[in-house]
């Protein structure tokens, strides 16, 4: 039996090559040495001691110095590197009002993560056919009515429940982020994350980032090496579909949302790999103070370092918005700029948060169009349709989603998380709201 996630592939190195020439490490000395490992079968267990001692050496790279972006990892250093923050309005909603932002962005989350999650590995061409058949742009689940000949065509599973929203780790996710603030409370740290995740989550339920991590941890691997030592997905999404609790728990606060998504990616990620769980972290907690979608990107990007390429890419997004540019325009230069048959930018942070962001402004504040147009981007769909469906969700509340979509999942949701095996969405709000009473009384 082969333990894959046990040792280091020939495509690790790949991304690990990939990932060092991003954060402008001094590479060229490696270079010969990347290829003669590359060259070895790493399947076998002899070659493993060859692999681990160069991704130690890569770990120990420095930056060139005249790399033009500044990108610390511990908390202090980023906030340190912020640049310009949006001021919010004071954040007025209590009682039922808050939760039904809450319920929304819990209910948007999921209902967008089902949109997503039948074309997660869709690339453009294969989206393409579809909407060429059924119609374009999107306006609803794919999949859903289909008759098998027409799902056999398009090579959709027939096993999806529609009934409810299926375990994902998108949700998972975000449920796990709840159970840590109410074992835990506001203080919770690094540590109560990594170990919280060994207790309750299967090593096997992780995946690129979070299994090596995971695998960093058994091994007595604290954070934050954690989320360096023989990481080649430092830097994907994983930690950026983590956030959502953090930003429910902290309505109003951007700054202490990004914060919470901080101890919980530092684990896992370093650089824009935290930067994108900040993101969207400061942004759910500013769409509750704001229906000004470009302020709530805004507000998220206020807390990630001014000169790294995370804000980089966003601000790009912005000024394609700015010079009033189409959606699909958008799309392709999205597209030009990240190759989706290279899973390094496939299921990288700053290339779907880019993505994120364009379903964000071009939905205009509406649900359905927001959450389409970030899943007809492809690249990680369900990833990117729940983050775009949690943050309009929570801006407008769940009485204001359309029926057409939230009424498919019942108000339910399976998670692969102990204790949380069937819930009701409505439920995980009401856990949600005596969270943030917690964060509050904790000053």
């Amino acid at each position: 039996m082969k333990h894959i996630w046990m040792y280091l592939s020939n495509g690790d190195l790949d991304v690990e090559k990939l990932q060092c020439e991003e954060e402008g490490k001094e590479l060229e000395p490696y270079l010969d040495q990347f290829a003669k490992v590359q060259a070895l079968d790493l399947e076998d267990s002899k070659n493993w001691p060859a692999a681990e001692a160069l991704f130690e050496q890569t770990e120990k790279l420095r930056v060139k110095p005249d790399f033009p972006y500044r990108e610390p990892s511990d908390l202090a250093g980023i906030k340190k590197a912020r640049g310009e923050r949006p001021e919010l309005p004071a954040l007025s909603l209590s009682g039922d009002a808050l939760y039904d932002r809450i319920y929304g962005a819990w209910l948007g989350r999921c209902c967008g993560c089902l949109l997503g999650k039948p074309v997660e590995g869709w690339r453009r061409d294969r989206m393409k056919a579809y909407l060429d058949e059924f119609g374009y742009p999107l306006d609803y689940y794919i999949g859903k009515n289909l008759t098998d000949e027409q799902r056999k065509r398009h090579n959709l599973s027939d096993r999806l429940s529609w009934d409810r929203m299926p375990e994902d780790d998108d949700t998972n996710y975000t449920t796990i982020g709840l159970a840590i603030l109410e074992q835990r409370g506001p203080s919770f740290t690094p540590v109560d994350v990594a170990n919280f995740w060994m207790h309750n989550v299967p090593i096997l339920h992780t995946c690129t980032a979070e299994r090596a991590a995971y695998r960093n941890l058994v091994n007595l691997i604290p954070p934050p090496r954690s989320a360096s030592f023989r990481n080649p997905y430092r830097e994907w999404i994983g930690a950026q579909i983590r956030a959502d609790a953090f930003g429910y728990a902290c309505p109003g606060n951007p700054e202490l949302a990004a914060e919470f998504a901080w101890r919980d990616a530092s684990i896992s990620h370093v650089k824009n790999g935290i930067y994108g769980e900040m993101f969207v972290a400061a942004m759910l907690a500013a769409a509750c103070a704001t229906d000004n979608v470009e302020t709530i990107v805004r507000a998220g990007l206020g807390e990630v370092p001014e000169k790294s390429r995370l804000k980089e890419g966003i601000e790009k997004v912005l000024s394609w918005r700015a010079d009033g540019i189409s959606f699909e325009d958008a799309f392709a230069k999205v597209h030009e700029m990240w190759n989706e048959y290279h899973a390094h930018h496939w299921c990288g942070t700053i290339s779907n948060a880019m993505i994120v962001t364009v379903g964000l402004l071009w939905g205009d504040g509406d649900y359905e169009k927001s959450i389409c147009r970030a899943v007809m981007c492809c690249l990680d769909t369900d990833c990117n349709g729940a983050t775009v469906g949690s943050i309009i969700g929570m801006m407008l509340g769940a009485s204001r989603l359309p029926a057409k979509w939230t009424e498919v999942v019942n108000d339910t949701l399976e998670t692969g998380v102990a204790g949380y095996n069937v819930v009701k969405i409505s439920d995980m709000a009401k856990k949600t709201m005596v969270v943030i009473e917690a964060v509050r009384a904790s000053g």
